[in-house]
Order: C-alpha cells, then sequence, then structure tokens
C-alpha cells in the first residue's frame, strides 16, 4: 500500500470512529438529561421544603405554609419579602406576623384573577393574619405608615415555589440543569480531530507528494 492509499484508508477509519464517538456522547448526554427530569421532581416536593414553605407530603408542592415577619426587631420591612421575593408554590398558605407595631399589610400590586385584599387596618406586636395563594404571579404589597421608608413587599406564586435556577438564584451550574459538560468536551473534540485529519489529508495528498514518490517502481 503506498501512502496515498494509506492517508486515504486512514482517514476514512478516523471519520468513522470520531461519528461513532459523537453518537456515543449524543446518547449520554441524551440519558443525563432524562435522569435529571426524574432527580429535579424528587427535589421538588420530596423533602416537604420549597424556599421556607413547608408542603404536605402528596400534595405536589401545593397546601404549604410560609411565614413573613411583619417589622422584625423592629425595622421597617417584611421578612422575606422586602430584600428578596417570597417565592411559593400554588396553594401555599402565608402567615403573617406582626413583631412591631403600626403596621398594615395594603396589595399595591396582583395577577388578573387573584382575590387577595391584604390586611388594611394597621394592627400592633402579637397579631397574626394569614392568606391561602391560588393564582400564578406576583404579588406587590406595602405598609401605608411606612411605605416612605422603604416598607414594601414582593410574593412570587409559581409552579415550583422557588427562584428561577433554583434555591437563592443566581448562576446554575449546568451539571444540575442535566447537561453533561463531558459529553459536551468529547463532542467537541470528536469534530475537530474529523477536521484536523481530512486538512492533514487533504494537504498531504495535494502537495506533499512528488509525482515518483507514491510508487518508486512504478512508470
Amino acid at each position: 500500500m503506498n501512502r496515498r492509499d494509506f492517508l486515504m484508508a486512514a482517514s476514512g477509519v478516523a471519520g468513522g470512529a470520531g461519528a461513532a464517538s459523537a453518537a456515543a456522547a449524543a446518547q449520554e448526554e441524551t440519558g443525563s438529561s432524562g435522569s435529571f427530569g426524574i432527580q429535579e421532581g424528587n427535589n421538588s416536593s420530596d423533602n416537604g421544603t420549597t424556599n421556607g414553605t413547608t408542603a404536605a407530603p402528596g400534595d405536589g408542592g401545593g397546601g404549604g405554609s410560609a411565614t413573613v415577619a411583619v417589622g422584625p426587631n423592629g425595622d421597617y420591612v417584611y421578612t422575606p419579602g422586602t430584600e428578596d421575593p417570597l417565592y411559593i408554590s400554588p396553594g401555599t398558605t402565608v402567615t403573617f406576623e406582626w413583631e412591631s407595631d403600626n403596621h398594615n399589610i395594603n396589595p399595591q400590586s396582583v395577577p388578573e384573577g387573584a382575590e387577595w385584599e391584604g390586611h388594611m387596618p394597621t394592627e400592633n406586636t402579637g397579631f397574626s393574619y394569614e392568606h391561602t395563594f391560588e393564582t400564578l404571579g406576583t404579588y406587590e404589597y406595602q405598609c401605608d405608615p411606612h411605605a416612605g421608608l422603604g416598607m414594601k413587599a414582593t410574593i412570587i406564586v409559581n409552579e415550583s415555589g422557588q427562584p428561577p435556577g433554583g434555591e437563592g438564584g443566581g448562576e446554575v451550574d449546568p451539571e444540575d440543569m442535566g447537561v453533561p459538560i463531558q459529553a459536551h468536551w468529547v463532542g467537541i473534540s470528536t469534530i475537530l480531530a474529523i477536521m484536523s485529519s481530512l486538512m492533514f489529508t487533504f494537504y498531504v495528498l495535494k502537495y506533499g507528494e512528488s509525482a515518483h514518490s507514491s510508487s518508486p517502481g512504478r512508470d
């Protein structure tokens, strides 16, 4: 076998191996994504807790409970809700507990179809009020006596009861999203290897041989 035939055969073998590796990487990625779907479902409700919301067993996250402190430590805030939104799933009952005096709950914006009117009378330490949130969407509310001091808050009702990207929000690790980084790198490396092999073979076949070098004994 002369060099030209050898390089053509080697290129074909490299291409076939590369295609097989890419297919294997794709299959691995699909399998990982499928297992992620099962894992995500387990994490969302099996432990019974979602972003400070306790879910009743077997209800898929609905019917849970959460607590919001109204004016804790005399500060003009709702905790959680003022600095970071409170995320809950539909059917969650939120209990608002007054920890300082002269506060109320006045909804400023609620989703269409929601029936939340807040608690307009001002109350003092020790008072509590609860409401079950059923409608998906964003609820914004404030304490009228202290709105000018920033006593405003947000409740977001979504299917997961979690911030976008998981608990705590922020950037999401692709591994946690079911994206196998290793498989991606295998696929990219395989494509580069195939391209390099083909370019090298083309170069050698076109420029690397003289008219007599491939078969010295051939006329």
